[in-house]
C-alpha cells in the first residue's frame, strides 16, 4: 500500500512541502507522544488513517462501481465529520505544553487536513465521477455550522482546482455532478464570511473551467468524430478570463449568468432544482439567497431546463405545504419564468391535478399567465388541450369509453376552469381577441361532451358553460351573454337532447348582435370544415353552428366555395352530418338547381330521412320543412324520374309531419302537378300563413332558371301563393313580384307565357284591392283570420283528361260558378255587423 501511496502522490504532481500519506506513517512514531498531550487529535489521526487505507483497498476492488463508491461515500462522510469537527487551529495549539509540543501538534493538524484532501484527489484523479463527493461536502457543510467551513471549502476548491486542471487531457469528461455542487457552491459565494466566498469563488471559477471543457466536448461530438489521436479540451486563455474568482464574489447576478451560460441543459437543470429544495430551508437567509440567483439565473437561461414539469409540479407540492409568503412569491415567479420558455409543458401539467383546482393551482395558473407576452402560447397550449374529450379512452382498451370521470382524463375540464380564470386577465385580452373562434368552437364541443356525461356526473361543475360566458363577455359581447340568458339557453344546456339547439341559438344569437369577430370565425369554420373535425360528432356542430351564421350573413348569392362544402358533406360518412347539411342545401337553389340527377335526388331523400329523424326537434322542424319547401315543389316536375320520385317521397314526409293531407296526391294514380300545389298552398293558409312571403320570395329565384321545367312550375306555385297571401303582400313587395312576372310574359316558351299571364293577372288583382278604401282593406285582412276560404285551380296545368278538354283551359264547376268573392264576403261581414 505504501508504494501505491507513493506512486500516486507522484502523479498527483505534490508540492515538496506536502506531507504524503507515506510521510505521515513515518512521521507516526515522532507523533505518538502526542497521544497523551492532545488525545482527541490523536484520535482523529489514526481513525483517519484507518478510513484512508478502507477507501484505498475498496478503490482497488473489483467490487461494482456503484457498490463501490456508496461504501466510499459513507467512510468520507465519516471521515469528514471527525476531521471538521476538531477546534481551531488556535484551540488546538494551547493543548501544548512547550513550543515543541505546539509545533508538533500543528503538523499533525495540518496532516489530518492533507490526508483527508489527499484522499479525494486520489479518488477523483482515477474516476472524476467521484467529484460527487464535493457535493455531498457542500451540503454537510451547509447542514452544520459547527464545522470548520473555511477550511472545507478550501480542500474542495483545491480538489476542483485539481480536477480542472486534469480535464484537459481527457477526451470526454463524465462528471454529472456539477450542477447540484455548482448551487451549493453559488450560496457559499454570497456567504458573509469573506474568506470562505473567496474560496468558494475560486471553487466556482474551477467547476466552470470543468463545465467549459464538458460543452466543448460536447460540441466537438456533434460536430465531428473524434481523430485517431484523441481530441483534448483545453481552454483558451479568453475562456478562463470570462471565469474571474473575484468577479463571483457576492455578485448574485454575475453568478447567475456565468452558471447559465456554462453550463449544459441538464447540469443546469441540477443547478435550479438544488436551488428550489433549497427554498424550503428553514434557514431564511439561506433560502433568499436561493430564490435570487435562482431567478436571476432563470431570467435568462430558462430555455436551457429540461424536466420543467418536474420542478412545476415540486413548486406545486412545495406551496400547498404552507410556504412563507417570500418563499411563495418566489416559487411563483419561477412559474412564470418557465412559462416564458415552455409554456405548453408547464401548462400541460398545471392541467394534471384534480377539478375543480384548489387555491395553490390557481394562484399558479395566475403566475402562468401573469405576462401577455406568453398569453398566446398558454391560449394554444389550453385549445390543444380543449381537443381531447373528457370520458374519452384509447382505443386499445377493452372500454371505449369510461363512465366515470377521474383525474386520468379529466384535463379538458381542467383547461375549461383554467380559462374561467385567465380569460378574464387584462394581460389575456388581445390573445382572447386573437384566438376568439378557436376558443368559442372548442368550448362550444366541451359543453357537448359533457352535457352527453352529465348525467352520471351531475355534481361536477359545469365550466365549459361558465368559460363560454367568459369568453363572451371578455370578448365585448355582454349583450349576447345577456340575450342568451333571457332566452334560457345557458340553464338548459345541462340537458343532452338541448344540445344543438343551443348551438343554434349562439349562433343566431350573435348574428343578432352582429358579432365583429364574424369574418374572423367564418374563416375559421371554413378551415375546421375543409380540414375535417377529429370526432364526427364534432362535424355535426360545426355543421350547424356554420350554417345558422351563414343563414344570417349570407342570402344571394351563396359564395361557391361554402357551397362546395355543403355538397361534400351530403356525402359524409356521419348520416347525422349528411342530413344536417341538407337544412342548408334543400332552401338553396342554385345547390340543387346545378350539379348532377343523382346528387339532386340523393339530396332530396337525404332531406326526407332528416326530418325522420328532427322529428323530436319541434323548435327547429317546422323552420326546416318550410325552408325547404319551395325545390321540393318545383323539382316534382323535374325532367329525371329519380329526382321526381325523391322529390314526392320527401314531400310526403313533410306532409305528415306537418300534418297536411296531401301524401294521397303524391301517388301516381292521382297525382297532378297543380292539384298537389294546390293542396299545399290550402294547407299553408290554415296553419302556416305567415310563411307565404317568405315562400314567394324563395320561389321568384326560379324564375331565370335555365331549364324550362322549373320556370313553369315557379310561374305556377308563385300564383297559388299570391292567391292564398295576397292579403299579407305590402304595395312594395307587390311591385318587385309583377316585375319579376313581367319578364316572365317575353319567355321564349309559349306555355310560360301562357301562364304567367293568368299569374300576372293575380297579382294585378292583388294591386288593385290596395287601391280600394282603408276600411275595405282592414275588413278584408280581419276577415282572412275569421273565414278562410280554400282556393280553387287557376291554371289547369297538365289537367287529366276527365277533368278538362284542353291542358291551358280551366273548367269552371258548379261549385265555382255559385262562389262567392272575397269582396261578397266583405260586404256580408260588413252588413251583419252593422
Amino acid at each position: 500500500m505504501t508504494s501505491k501511496i507513493q506512486k500516486t502522490s507522484k502523479n498527483l504532481g505534490y508540492s515538496k512541502d506536502k506531507v504524503t500519506g507515506l510521510q505521515c506513517l513515518r512521521s507516526s512514531v515522532k507523533w505518538h507522544r502526542l497521544e497523551h498531550i492532545a488525545t482527541s487529535l490523536w484520535d482523529v489521526y489514526s481513525g483517519l488513517f484507518g478510513d484512508q487505507a478502507m477507501i484505498l483497498a475498496v478503490n482497488s476492488s473489483f467490487v461494482d462501481p456503484s457498490l463501490q463508491f456508496e461504501s466510499q461515500l459513507k467512510i468520507i462522510e465519516s471521515s469528514f465529520k471527525k476531521v471538521f469537527s476538531i477546534p481551531s487551529l488556535e484551540k488546538v495549539r494551547q493543548m501544548g505544553n512547550s513550543e515543541d509540543d505546539k509545533e508538533d501538534i500543528e503538523n499533525l493538524y495540518q496532516n489530518i487536513l492533507n490526508m483527508y484532501e489527499d484522499t479525494l484527489l486520489i479518488l477523483v484523479s482515477k474516476d472524476l465521477y467521484k467529484l460527487q463527493i464535493l457535493k455531498d461536502m457542500a451540503m454537510w457543510m451547509n447542514e452544520d455550522s459547527s464545522y470548520l467551513q473555511e477550511r472545507a471549502i478550501v480542500v474542495i476548491s483545491r480538489v476542483l482546482s485539481f480536477a480542472s486542471r486534469k480535464v484537459r487531457g481527457y477526451a470526454s469528461v463524465d462528471a454529472p455532478c456539477l450542477g447540484v455542487l455548482a448551487a451549493e457552491l453559488s450560496l457559499l459565494c454570497c456567504h458573509n464570511d469573506v474568506s470562505i466566498t473567496q474560496q468558494a469563488s475560486l471553487g466556482m471559477h474551477h467547476l466552470l473551467c470543468i463545465a467549459k471543457c464538458q460543452n466543448e466536448d460536447i460540441e466537438k461530438t456533434k460536430s465531428t468524430k473524434y481523430e485517431k489521436h484523441g481530441n483534448h479540451c483545453l481552454l483558451s486563455p479568453s475562456s478562463v478570463q470570462e471565469f474571474v474568482p473575484k468577479v463571483l464574489q457576492r455578485d448574485r447576478a454575475k453568478i447567475a449568468q456565468s452558471v447559465g451560460q456554462t453550463l449544459m441543459p441538464s447540469l443546469l437543470t441540477d443547478f435550479v432544482w438544488s436551488l428550489l429544495m433549497t427554498l424550503s430551508s428553514p434557514n431564511c437567509v439561506t433560502a433568499f439567497k436561493a430564490s435570487t440567483i435562482l431567478k436571476l439565473t432563470l431570467e435568462y437561461h430558462a430555455h436551457k431546463v429540461t424536466m420543467v414539469s418536474k420542478i412545476v409540479d415540486a413548486i406545486y407540492k412545495k406551496l400547498r405545504e404552507n410556504s412563507s409568503h417570500a418563499m411563495r412569491q418566489a416559487m411563483l415567479r419561477v412559474t412564470t419564468l418557465l412559462t416564458r420558455t415552455s409554456p405548453k409543458k408547464v401548462i400541460f401539467q398545471l392541467m394534471d391535478y384534480p377539478v375543480p383546482a384548489d387555491d395553490t393551482l390557481i394562484l399558479m395558473w395566475h403566475a402562468a399567465g401573469s405576462e401577455s407576452s406568453v398569453a398566446p402560447h398558454v391560449l394554444k397550449t389550453i385549445l390543444l388541450i380543449l381537443k381531447g374529450k373528457p370520458g374519452e379512452v384509447h382505443a386499445s382498451l377493452p372500454e371505449r369509453r369510461r363512465f366515470s370521470l377521474d383525474t386520468t382524463n379529466m384535463m379538458p375540464v381542467a383547461a375549461s376552469q383554467a380559462l374561467c380564470t385567465l380569460l378574464p386577465v387584462g394581460s389575456y385580452k388581445k390573445a382572447v381577441a386573437q384566438f376568439f373562434p378557436q376558443l368559442l368552437m372548442a368550448l362550444m364541443l366541451q359543453v357537448f361532451y359533457i352535457s352527453e356525461l352529465r348525467l352520471v356526473t351531475e355534481d361536477r361543475p359545469f365550466y365549459a358553460r361558465d368559460a363560454l360566458r367568459v369568453l363572451l363577455n371578455c370578448s365585448g359581447l355582454q349583450q349576447v351573454d345577456i340575450a342568451l340568458k333571457k332566452k334560457n339557453c345557458w340553464n338548459q344546456f345541462s340537458e343532452e337532447l338541448f344540445h344543438h339547439q343551443g348551438v343554434y341559438l349562439i349562433a343566431k344569437t350573435l348574428s343578432e348582435y352582429n358579432f365583429p369577430q364574424f369574418p374572423e370565425t367564418l374563416q375559421y369554420l371554413y378551415k375546421l370544415s375543409v380540414e375535417g373535425p377529429r370526432r364526427s360528432e364534432d362535424t355535426v356542430i360545426t355543421v350547424i353552428f356554420f350554417t345558422e351564421l351563414l343563414n344570417n350573413f349570407f342570402k344571394d348569392p351563396f359564395p361557391e366555395e361554402f357551397l362546395v362544402l355543403f355538397r361534400n358533406w351530403v356525402n359524409d360518412s356521419n348520416p347525422a352530418v349528411s342530413k344536417l347539411s341538407l337544412q342548408k342545401i334543400a332552401n338553396m337553389a342554385p345547390v340543387i338547381n346545378e350539379s348532377n340527377e343523382g346528387i339532386r335526388s340523393m339530396a332530396i331523400r337525404h332531406f326526407g330521412e332528416l326530418l325522420r329523424d328532427m322529428s323530436h326537434y319541434t323548435w327547429m322542424l317546422n323552420d326546416v320543412v318550410l325552408g325547404g319547401l319551395v325545390p321540393l315543389i318545383l323539382f316534382l316536375e323535374d325532367t329525371d324520374i329519380s329526382v321526381v320520385k325523391a322529390c314526392r317521397h320527401t314531400l310526403t314526409i313533410c306532409t305528415s309531419e306537418l300534418n297536411w293531407s296531401t301524401s294521397s296526391l303524391l301517388k301516381d294514380k292521382y297525382y297532378n302537378f297543380e292539384l298537389v300545389v294546390l293542396n299545399i298552398c290550402n294547407n299553408l293558409l290554415v296553419s302556416h300563413e305567415n310563411y307565404i312571403t317568405d315562400l314567394i320570395s324563395d320561389t321568384l329565384g326560379f324564375l331565370r332558371s335555365s331549364r324550362i321545367y322549373l320556370r313553369k312550375a315557379s310561374v305556377i306555385l308563385i300564383g297559388y301563393l299570391a292567391k292564398s297571401g295576397g292579403h299579407l303582400l305590402l304595395r312594395d313587395e307587390i311591385e318587385v313580384m309583377l316585375e319579376a312576372i313581367d319578364r316572365v310574359l317575353w319567355d321564349e316558351d309559349p306555355i310560360i307565357r301562357q301562364l304567367a299571364e293568368i299569374t300576372h293577372k293575380i297579382f294585378k288583382e292583388i294591386a288593385h284591392r290596395l287601391t280600394s278604401s282603408h276600411v275595405k282593406q282592414t275588413f278584408r285582412r280581419l276577415f282572412h283570420f275569421i273565414y278562410i276560404k280554400k282556393l280553387k285551380p287557376l291554371y289547369n296545368y297538365n289537367w287529366p283528361n276527365n277533368l278538362a278538354s284542353s291542358p291551358m283551359k280551366i273548367k269552371e264547376t258548379d261549385g265555382d260558378k255559385e262562389g262567392l268573392t272575397d269582396e261578397n264576403y266583405v260586404y256580408m261581414f260588413v252588413k251583419n255587423e252593422t
